[in-house]
């Protein structure tokens, strides 16, 4: 009677032990699962992922606890976007968060026209067709939009604050980010104005960083621009080491790039774009439609100046300059 009863408890034992992958599946249909898509590289944005899960938390879900994220990275090859999107929307995510500019938010809005699509891209969501107005975006996408790309003619008016002399600017951009063309005419556009001259640098891979720097020094630039591509700002320690090699005095889209040595910076603060987006998630996680949520733009802008650096390259920062920065690196 004894090894009848120890019997049974035995094989209750197994069936329950055999019912906990089960269990522990229906409660991962039961969490919201978030699909993380980005351009670049995880390590030079975990401060931005960051602020993303603090968006998160504010609205009321914690990664791991009532929420997950997966992650998906192109690590540059911009090419890997649509299959990482379309991976994503396999999985049934609740919503696609597409950061790193506006060719993960294509990707994302390609591969789905009914999961909700939160991005962060820099020029115009509307030329773009990420949406048909900023105030109800109509179909599946919002988030938020930098406009970087209109920031280039004040970023090219600051470097001429700092360089009055400067006559000839290069221009670093992304051939392989459809927003190129339209930086490339906004610096046009601007310097027509101030009678300066554009050399025109272009890279899509790390390797073609030297050879651009090495093509602005022979072609006698005075100073280069950065454009604000996601490839860019996740190689920006790499592009800062090679402007200081090269003693170009660099102006850049984000403050990123001086806390990692670069001269100037001027632009939105990239990582409030992150937060938000990570409180926009939590709303649609709570029910509400892409729709109704506005496309959001930046509410502040800060000029950050290097003065280590721009001593370096022996540079005097004029008062006037130093005056309206928002932050000054000694």
């Amino acid at each position: 009677m004894a090894s009848h009863i120890g019997r049974r408890k035995f094989l209750a034992t197994l069936g329950g032990a055999a019912a906990w992958p089960l269990v522990a599946s229906a409660q991962d249909r039961t969490v919201p699962l978030i699909g993380f898509l980005n351009s670049a590289s995880p390590s030079p944005f975990a401060r931005l992922v960051d602020a993303f899960r603090q968006g998160l938390r504010e609205g009321g879900y914690v990664e791991g606890r009532n929420v997950r994220i997966e992650y998906r990275w192109a690590e540059g090859q911009f090419a890997r976007l649509p299959e990482l999107a379309a991976d994503l929307v396999h999985r049934r995510v609740s919503l696609i968060v597409a950061a790193g500019g506006t060719v993960s938010a294509r990707a994302a809005k390609e591969a789905t026209a009914t999961i909700p699509v939160l991005f962060i891209v820099g020029p115009n969501p509307i030329g773009d067709g990420l949406v048909t107005s900023l105030n109800r975006p109509g179909g599946n996408a919002t988030g938020v939009a930098l406009y970087t790309s209109d920031l280039l003619p004040k970023r090219l008016e600051l470097l001429e604050k700092l360089l009055p002399r400067a006559a000839r600017i290069a221009v670093l951009v992304n051939p392989s980010d459809a927003a190129h063309e339209l930086e490339t005419k906004y610096v046009e556009d601007a310097m027509r104005v101030t009678g300066q001259q554009m050399v025109l640098l272009k890279a899509s891979a790390e390797k073609d960083f030297e050879p651009a720097l090495v093509s602005a020094v022979q072609q006698r630039a005075d100073a280069l621009l950065v454009s604000a591509n996601p490839f860019f700002t996740q190689r920006r320690v790499q592009l800062v080491a090679l402007a200081a090699r090269h003693a170009i005095p660099a102006g850049y889209p984000w403050r990123e790039y001086t806390d990692s040595g670069g001269l100037m910076s001027y632009g939105p603060r990239i990582a409030g774009a992150y937060h938000l987006i990570g409180r926009y998630a939590s709303r649609i996680l709570n029910g509400e439609k892409p729709t109704d949520l506005p496309v959001q733009g930046p509410t502040s802008y800060e000029l950050v100046i290097n003065l280590k650096t721009a001593k370096t390259l022996g540079l005097e920062v004029p008062a006037t300059l130093l005056a309206v920065a928002d932050e000054v690196i000694e």
